[in-house]
C-alpha cells in the first residue's frame, strides 16, 4: 500500500528555496522530504546557542553530532506522545497537559508522571509543565524515597534496625546516589555485601583451628615474615660457603665495604648495614639470634626468638639451624594458608560480632521487600525522564528544525540562528553574523565574505574565538590587533581583538573608491620612498662634504662639470611631447559641448572603477555562509547566500538617531588648514570660471557671422543665403 504524497510549501529567501514547516503534518512527513532539499545534513552539539542537554537527547549515538536520522527519530518520538505534533513548532517553555495524548499507553504514563511531578513541586493545579518543574530533582524525588531507580536509601523505611543495616552496607560498599541525591544501596550491592559477610564469618570462625601456637600464632607469624628473606639469604650463603671455601670472603662482604662505613660517623642504621648478612658466614653455621648478629637486624631477630623460637623449642634455644628454621615455617604453614584464604575484607570493619548479628537477623528480607516495592514504581518514575525529554523537545525542537531543515531563523529579523554567537562592535559598526569557532579555517575563505577572527576574553570565563563577517561599509581600518567589544547572547560584554583576517570585498561602494585609494597609497609610498632616498642622499652628501672639508689641504680642487647639451635637449624634447599630448587632450575636451563635460568626467571615473566594481560584484554574488559553518563542523547542504540586501541587514553602520541635532562648530578644528582648503577651493572655482569664460569667448569668436557680429554658442545663428544653396 503506497502512502499519500505530502504537499510541501517552499519559500525563497536569500536566493535559496527552503521548505516551510508550519504544521504537524509537515513534521510527520519530514522523512518523505528528499534530503537534497534540507539546508543542513549535520551539525555539532557543542558551540551552539541552544541547551546542550536537549541536543544530547537528540544525539542518541553520543558522537557529538546531530544527523538527519536522529532528528527524524526525535520528531517521531515526540509526535507519538502528543495529540498534535504541531505544538512542537511553538518553541515555548511550558507544555500544556492537554496536549499530551492520553489515548496511547506511553502518553498515559507520561501524563501521569507529569501530574506527579507537578504535585511533588507543589503545583497540583498547574495546567502546563515547564523545564524547571521537570528538572527540580530535589522536590520531585525528595518527597518519595522509593522512586523506581533501584536505589534504597535509609529513609525508605522507618525500621531503625533496617536503617542501620542499610547504612552499614553503604559504608562497606560505597553505596549509590539515588535520584534525590541521597546515598542508598542497590540489589547488586546488597547481594555482594551478604556474600562477603558470610565469607568473612566463615573465614574468621576457621581461625582458631589454624592458630597452631595459640594466641601467639599471629605474633609468631609476623616475626617470621619480618626476617624471612634475610634468614633464607643467610642459610643460602652458608650452603655456598660449604660448597667452596674460596667464596667465604666474598660472602661476608669485603674489607673495603667495612672501611667505607668506618670512615663515617656510624649510626648503625638500616641504611648503613641492613644489606649485610645477619651474621658472619661459615659453612653449616647456625644462625645466632641474640649475640653476634647484624646490629641493624638485632631487634627483629630478638622478636623472632621470643615469638616463634621459644614457643616451639623453648627458652634455651639461642640459635637456629637451617633445619630448625624450616621446622618453624612448616609449623606456621596452616596459619599462613588461613591468612592467604582471607575473604570478606570489605566487611571486616564491622567486626565478627556485628557480622554474625546481621546474618542472624531478618534485615536482608526487609531490604529485598523494599527493592521489590521500588521496582514496582519503576514504570511510573521512568516516565519522568520522558516528561523531561518531551518538555525540552517542546521548547527547543522548533529551533533545531529551523536551523537544520531550513535556515528560517537566520533570515528572520526577529530571531537569531543557533550559530550566531552575539554582536561585535568595532570600527563604528556592529555585525550580527558572529560564529563561534575553534580556530581560523582555510575553508572559510571559500565563503567570499570578509571575515575578521577575534579572540574574545572575559574575567571568569574561558576565552573563545569568533568569526565576524563584515557585510557593509569598508575594510580600510580593519586590521590585526584592532580592539572592539563583543556582546554574547546573554548580554555579557567581552574584550575582542582581531587576530586574523580573510580579505574579500565588503561592498560595491568600497570597490568604487578602491582604485583611487590604492593610487593615493601608491603616491604616499613613493613620496615616502623618495623622501627616504633624498634623506639618505643628503646624509651622504653631508658626509662627503665633511670629509672634503676635513681633508681640504690634501685634495686638489675639482674641475667644474660641463653641461651635457644632449641631455638637456632630450629632457626638453620629452617635456615638450608630454605638454603636446596634454594639450591635445585638453583641446579635445574643450571642444566638447558643456553638458557633455561632466558626463565625460563621470565616464572616466567609471572606466577606472568599473573593473574593481565588477570583481566585487561577482564575489558579493557568490558570498555564502556554508564554508564558514563547515569549518565549524556543520554539513551545509544548501547554498546559504549572503546577498547585498541581506548583508546590509546583518551589519549596521553608525548613524545619528532620528531627531538628533548636529553642530558643525569644532573648537579643535585646524583653522589654518580650513582656510587653506577654502582658499584652494576658491582658486579652483575661479580657475574653472576663467577657463569657462575663455572658452565661451573662443567659441563666440570662432562662430562669428559674416557681418562680424559675434554670437555665442547658445544663440541661434541665421543661415546665410549662399549656405542654403
Amino acid at each position: 500500500m503506497s502512502s499519500s504524497v505530502h504537499a510541501w510549501k517552499f519559500f525563497r529567501t536569500g536566493g535559496l528555496d527552503q521548505v516551510a514547516l508550519t504544521s504537524g503534518a509537515d513534521l510527520l512527513a519530514l522523512e518523505q522530504l528528499d534530503q537534497k532539499l534540507w539546508v543542513a545534513l549535520s551539525c555539532p552539539v557543542k558551540g551552539l546557542e541552544l541547551d546542550e542537554k536537549t541536543l544530547a537527547l537528540i544525539d542518541t549515538d553520543g558522537d557529538g553530532r546531530i544527523r538527519v536520522p536522529e532528528l527524524l527519530a526525535a520528531v517521531k518520538w515526540a509526535a507519538a506522545r502528543l495529540k498534535d505534533a504541531g505544538v512542537l513548532l511553538n518553541g515555548t517553555d511550558g507544555l500544556a497537559l492537554t496536549a499530551i495524548d492520553d489515548a496511547k499507553p506511553e502518553g498515559r504514563a507520561l501524563l501521569a508522571s507529569a501530574k506527579q511531578i507537578l504535585a511533588n513541586v507543589g503545583k497540583q493545579e498547574a495546567a502546563a509543565i515547564t523545564i524547571a518543574d521537570a528538572t527540580d530533582v530535589a522536590k520531585i524525588f525528595g518527597a518519595s524515597p522509593l522512586n523506581g531507580d533501584g536505589v534504597i536509601p535509609p529513609e525508605a523505611t522507618t525500621d531503625a534496625a533496617v536503617q542501620a543495616l542499610i547504612k552499614d552496607i553503604v559504608a562497606c560498599t560505597g553505596g549509590k546516589a539515588d535520584r534525590s541525591g541521597a546515598a542508598g544501596v542497590t540489589a547488586g550491592q546488597v547481594d555482594a555485601f551478604f556474600n562477603d559477610l558470610a565469607a568473612f564469618v566463615a573465614w574468621t570462625e576457621a581461625g582458631p583451628a589454624a592458630a597452631v601456637l595459640g594466641g601467639g600464632t599471629g605474633a609468631a607469624r609476623d616475626a617470621v615474615e619480618a626476617v624471612r628473606t634475610k634468614v633464607d639469604d643467610y642459610f643460602a650463603r652458608c650452603r655456598l660457603a660449604a660448597f667452596d671455601g674460596r667464596a667465604l670472603a666474598a660472602l661476608n662482604r669485603s674489607e673495603a665495604e667495612y672501611l667505607a662505613i668506618a670512615a663515617k660517623d656510624m649510626k648503625i642504621t638500616s641504611e648503613e648495614v641492613s644489606g649485610f648478612p645477619l651474621a658472619t658466614i661459615a659453612a653449616a653455621k647456625p644462625l645466632p639470634l641474640l649475640d653476634g648478629v647484624n646490629p641493624a637486624w638485632a631487634g627483629a631477630l630478638a622478636a623472632l626468638h621470643a615469638a616463634a623460637v621459644v614457643p616451639v623449642f623453648g627458652t634455651a634455644k639461642a640459635s637456629l639451624s637451617e633445619v630448625d628454621w624450616n621446622a618453624i615455617k612448616s609449623r606456621l604453614a596452616p596459619h599462613q594458608a588461613w591468612l592467604a584464604a582471607k575473604a570478606g575484607a570489605s566487611v571486616e570493619k564491622l567486626g565478627l560480632a556485628r557480622a554474625q548479628e546481621i546474618l542472624a537477623g531478618r534485615g536482608r528480607e526487609a531490604i529485598t521487600a523494599l527493592l521489590a516495592q521500588d521496582k514496582a514504581l519503576e514504570p511510573e518514575f521512568k516516565a519522568i525522564d520522558d516528561v523531561v525529554r518531551l518538555v525540552r523537545y517542546h521548547r527547543d525542537l522548533r529551533t533545531v528544525l529551523h536551523n537544520f531543515v531550513n535556515f528560517a531563523d537566520l533570515y528572520s529579523r526577529d530571531r537569531w540562528a543557533v550559530f550566531q554567537a552575539g554582536t561585535l562592535y568595532l570600527d563604528s559598526r556592529s555585525t550580527e553574523l558572529c560564529i563561534r569557532v575553534d580556530a581560523p579555517n582555510p575553508l572559510a575563505a571559500m565563503s567570499k565574505a570578509y571575515i575578521a577572527y577575534c579572540a574574545c576574553t572575559r574575567p571568569g570565563c574561558p576565552p573563545m574565538t569568533v568569526a565576524a563577517c563584515f557585510t557593509q561599509g569598508d575594510s580600510d581600518f580593519l586590521f590585526v590587533g584592532r580592539h572592539g567589544v563583543f556582546y554574547d547572547r546573554l548580554g555579557r560584554d567581552w574584550d575582542a581583538v582581531i587576530t586574523g583576517i580573510v580579505d574579500n570585498p565588503v561592498s560595491i561602494r568600497q570597490a568604487f573608491w578602491s582604485p583611487y585609494k590604492k593610487f593615493i597609497r601608491m603616491i604616499e609610498e613613493q613620496v615616502a620612498k623618495r623622501a627616504a632616498a633624498a634623506e639618505a642622499e643628503s646624509t651622504g652628501k653631508l658626509a662627503v662634504v665633511a670629509e672634503k672639508t676635513a681633508n681640504a689641504d690634501k685634495v686638489k680642487p675639482a674641475e667644474p662639470k660641463k653641461f651635457d647639451l644632449a641631455l638637456i635637449t632630450g629632457i626638453g624634447v620629452a617635456l615638450g611631447s608630454i605638454a603636446t599630448f596634454l594639450g591635445v587632450i585638453l583641446t579635445k575636451f574643450m571642444d566638447l559641448p558643456t553638458w557633455k563635460m561632466p558626463l565625460v568626467l563621470v565616464g572616466i571615473m567609471f572606466a577606472i572603477s568599473l573593473p574593481s566594481m565588477a570583481i566585487a560584484w561577482l564575489k558579493l554574488r557568490q558570498r555564502t555562509l556554508g564554508p564558514l559553518l563547515e569549518g565549524n563542523g556543520w554539513a551545509v547542504n544548501g547554498r546559504v547566500a549572503i546577498n547585498i540586501p541581506f548583508g546590509t541587514a546583518l551589519t549596521d553602520l553608525a548613524k545619528l538617531p532620528p531627531g538628533a541635532h548636529r553642530s558643525l562648530e569644532d573648537p579643535y578644528e585646524d583653522k589654518e588648514a580650513a582656510r587653506q582648503r577654502r582658499r584652494a577651493i576658491t582658486l579652483v572655482v575661479l580657475a574653472a570660471l576663467a577657463a569657462a569664460a575663455i572658452w565661451i569667448r573662443w567659441e563666440a569668436t570662432k562662430h562669428a557671422d559674416a557681418d562680424g557680429k559675434a554670437r555665442y554658442f547658445w544663440q541661434t545663428r541665421p543661415v546665410a543665403a549662399d549656405a542654403k544653396k
